[in-house]
């Protein structure tokens, strides 16, 4: 009987998932996961992903044992522990998908190397967790789109692929070692809002949002309060749901909250493209201004204020707490954080990347690096000297303060929009919120260094 291996890294699903069906098409295939020490010596391994990785792998191991099989789980080098099952089962293939992190591509050498050293073959798939493949569009000039409207363009014109119903039965071999599988109660130190993971929630709330959410989400998206967004990205950073699959029932929905929740995913793939094509971006400057940011002692306090949601602007406090909260952030926040941070601030954007993957559920490489580096400036974005106003995007985007009010509870009794601009109240009320502080600093005065340091004063 032939054997294959599907190797399982950030696609922890069973429906459309072209590697486990090309893997299955063996008499018997191994399901594996390597909880890769790799991961956690680079400081990835946070607990809020730590613990969703938990609930998807349990819910993975589910539904492969409702369909016959199970999950195998080793611990440590990937390419190592895959070379151990590919030995102990006399595996002839292993199937995985692509992915696009300097680490990654690394890893994908390493075992096609190893594997090909003893004679077996090694099965990368594309769009597993993309809905276009990196590279397959590109601009005459350049080997990948540094600018997302011209990407997206072409994005669009590409055919997808076909979704791929869930296997029916998975054989696996009988007498393969698996460890156990890890479980969220065994991990310290998580966000207490943190959702639940693995791919049965995942298309539970992707049912639901086709329902009741997609029609509302172009118009709102960027509220605030509503929380209209669709908070997949945990379930897309562990591939619990296909980018191809939510593209293909999005556009069968129709409409144009459709048409602009799928242009999201398309900023998903661009960030990946260009990744794929920089790796080097995940840490530097992926277009330098040869900032001087402010560091050290000089920004120690200001770095602290905002990390702990003490800044003093309620908008931008709001959306740290609910970081530390629920281990995510809604996106029009991540756009105001980041803004301060490095714009007002004036502080380097990867002090705050680097806060944002110790916490976030869907801390993603491509998406949380080039997300930060395209609000710093020194990304893609084509006006790099933008800054967000936290007081005028409050007014837009949290016009009577829910959103702050939620998250505030020191600003709860202040009523409607005043609620944005608390150093402005007098007397008994601004004495009734002596436990919130005052601006750590004047918008005029951090917009006027950040100018200046960009030489545009």
């Amino acid at each position: 009987m032939n054997v294959s291996v599907v190797l399982f890294t950030a696609d922890l699903r069973l429906h459309d998932h072209p590697p486990l069906r090309a893997a299955n098409e063996a008499d018997e295939v191994v399901p594996l996961f390597v909880r890769d020490q790799g991961v956690a010596d680079a400081g990835f391994a946070a607990p809020n992903r730590l613990a969703f990785l938990a609930d998807c792998l349990g819910d993975l191991d589910g539904g492969l044992r409702e369909r016959g099989g199970r999950l195998i789980v080793r611990s440590g080098d990937v390419v190592d522990e895959v070379c151990k099952v590919v030995a102990e089962t006399d595996a002839d293939e292993v199937h995985m998908a692509g992915d696009v992190s300097a680490y990654a591509q690394l890893r994908e050498q390493r075992l096609r190397r190893a594997l090909e050293s003893e004679g077996r073959r090694l099965h990368v798939h594309d769009t597993v967790t993309t809905a276009v493949t990196p590279g397959e569009v590109t601009p005459a000039s350049s080997d990948h789109f540094a600018v997302f409207t011209p990407y997206f363009r072409q994005w669009s014109q590409v055919h997808l692929r076909d979704t791929l119903a869930a296997p029916r039965t998975v054989r696996v071999p009988r007498g393969v070692g698996s460890e156990e599988l890890p479980s969220r109660s065994g991990v310290p130190g998580l966000s207490e809002g943190l959702a639940a993971g693995g791919e049965a929630e995942g298309r539970r709330r992707l049912s639901s949002w086709l329902r009741s959410g997609i029609s509302a989400y172009e118009d709102r998206h960027d509220d605030l309060a509503g929380d209209a967004t669709s908070r997949f990205s945990p379930h897309l950073h562990f591939g619990t749901l296909s980018p191809v699959e939510l593209v293909h029932r999005a556009r069968a929905a129709g409409g144009s909250g459709a048409e602009a929740f799928v242009r999201q995913v398309a900023w998903r793939d661009f960030h990946r493209q260009v990744l794929a094509a920089r790796p080097a971006a995940a840490g530097r400057d992926y277009r330098t201004k040869h900032d001087r940011w402010r560091s050290g002692h000089e920004a120690q306090e200001d770095v602290r204020a905002w990390k702990e949601g003490r800044t003093g602007y309620p908008i931008v406090d709001a959306a740290m707490r609910q970081l530390g909260h629920e281990g995510w952030m809604h996106n029009r926040g991540r756009l105001l954080t980041a803004s301060f941070l490095t714009k007002t601030l004036y502080v380097d954007w990867r002090v705050g990347a680097r806060h944002f993957l110790e916490l976030l559920v869907d801390g993603d490489v491509a998406n949380n690096q080039l997300n930060w580096q395209w609000m710093a400036g020194t990304g893609t974005d084509t006006r790099p000297n933008r800054v967000l106003n936290p007081v005028t995007q409050a007014r837009r985007y949290d016009p009577d303060g829910a959103y702050v009010r939620r998250w505030v509870p020191e600003l709860a009794a202040v009523d409607g929009p005043s609620v944005h601009e608390p150093w402005k109240l007098r007397g008994l009320e601004r004495a009734a919120l002596d436990d919130y502080p005052d601006p750590i600093i004047g918008l005029s005065e951090g917009l006027a260094r950040f100018k200046h340091a960009r030489g545009r004063d």
